[in-house]
C-alpha cells in the first residue's frame, strides 16, 4: 500500500517551534517513503480559532519548503460526514446520551490525559429529570495495544483509564476523537506522525476505528517540545512564531531535536535534501517530551 501521511494543525495561532517539529517529522517520513503528504485544518472548535491562523500556517509551511499534496481539507466543511458516522455508531448501540456536567464528575478519578474518568453514570439511561447534553461511546476494559514506531509498545484500557468518552459535546460540536478517525479513514491515511501529547488519545481512536470498520494506520509519536519550565510550547505558554528565524537555522534546530545530524552550514534547500536522504526514525528519542534549545 502506498504511504499516505498528513499534518493536521489546529488554527489557534501561527506555527511555533513545537508544531514545526511535528510538521517536519510528518513531511520527512512521507517524502522519504516517496509517499503522499496531506494537509488538514482541524478547525471544528471555532471559539479557539485565531482569525488568520490557517492562512499563516499555510504560508509558513510553504516558505519552509514543506509543500503538501492536493487541496487542504477543512474539518469545518465536513460536519455532515461526522454526523453520519455518529449516526452509524448510534444505530449499532455503541453510543448513549449523557446528561452529566463537569462539576458532577469532579469526584471521579483523574484520567490518563488529566481529565476525569467518566464513571458511567448515564450508561444505563438518563436519570429522571436529566436532559441529554453530550453523546458518549461505550468502551470496554480490554486493553487496546499498538506498537508506536518511536515510543514502543503501548497498552491502555480505555474504560478504566478514560471511561466512555464524548463524541458530540454539549454545544453540538463533534469531538476531535471522532472527527480525526473519520478524516484519516476517508483520506486513506496509512501513517500518522504527530506529537506525543496525542499518544494517550490513540487507543480511543483505535477503538472508534474498530467500531466503524476502519483500518488502523501505523503511528509514530515524536517528543513534544517543552520550555525550561517543562511546559509544552504553545500559544498559551508564550511560544514564539517561527517567522522571525532564518529558515536554515530553524530547520537545523528542528532536525537536531528529532535526533538527525545534518552537516553545518547547509542552506534550507540543502537541509531538506540531506534530511530526505538520511531520515532515520531510530534516532528520535523514545521519550514523550524534550526541552527545546533556546
Amino acid at each position: 500500500m502506498s504511504y499516505i501521511g498528513r499534518f493536521a494543525p489546529s488554527p489557534t495561532g501561527p506555527l511555533h517551534f513545537g508544531s514545526l517539529v511535528a510538521a517536519l517529522a510528518s513531511w520527512l517520513d512521507a517524502r522519504a517513503a516517496r509517499g503522499t503528504w496531506l494537509l488538514r485544518m482541524e478547525d471544528l472548535d471555532k471559539p479557539r480559532e485565531q482569525p488568520g491562523a490557517s492562512g499563516a500556517i499555510l504560508r509558513q509551511l510553504d516558505a519552509l519548503g514543506l509543500h503538501w499534496d492536493g487541496p487542504v481539507l477543512y474539518q469545518s466543511t465536513r460536519t455532515a460526514v461526522y454526523a453520519a458516522a455518529l449516526e452509524r455508531l448510534r444505530a449499532r448501540g455503541a453510543t448513549y446520551p449523557c446528561g452529566c456536567t463537569r462539576s458532577e464528575m469532579m469526584d471521579s478519578a483523574l484520567a490518563i490525559d488529566g481529565a476525569r474518568v467518566y464513571p458511567g453514570t448515564c450508561r444505563a439511561g438518563l436519570a429522571p429529570g436529566k436532559m441529554a447534553r453530550a453523546t458518549r461511546v461505550r468502551t470496554t476494559n480490554e486493553p487496546i495495544r499498538f506498537a508506536d514506531r518511536v515510543q514502543g509498545e503501548i497498552a491502555q484500557s480505555v474504560e478504566e483509564q478514560v471511561g466512555d468518552f464524548v463524541l458530540q459535546r454539549a454545544d453540538g460540536v463533534i469531538a476531535y476523537q471522532l472527527a480525526v478517525v473519520v478524516d484519516d479513514a476517508e483520506q486513506g491515511v496509512t501513517d500518522v506522525v504527530r506529537g506525543a501529547d496525542l499518544l494517550d488519545s490513540t487507543p480511543r481512536q483505535i477503538w472508534l476505528q474498530r467500531l466503524l470498520g476502519y483500518a488502523t494506520p501505523r503511528y509514530l509519536h515524536v517528543p513534544v517540545a517543552v520550555n525550561a519550565a517543562g511546559e509544552k510550547l504553545s500559544k498559551q505558554s508564550g511560544a514564539r512564531p517561527v517567522d522571525g528565524e532564518p529558515h536554515a537555522e530553524l530547520l537545523a534546530r528542528a532536525l537536531a531535536f528529532l535526533g538527525q545530524r545534518p552537516p553545518r552550514g547547509l542552506t534550507a534547500a540543502e537541509l531538506r535534501d540531506w534530511s530526505l536522504a538520511h531520515w532515520n526514525v531510530a534516532r528520535i528519542a523514545p521519550v514523550r517530551a524534550l526541552a527545546a534549545a533556546p
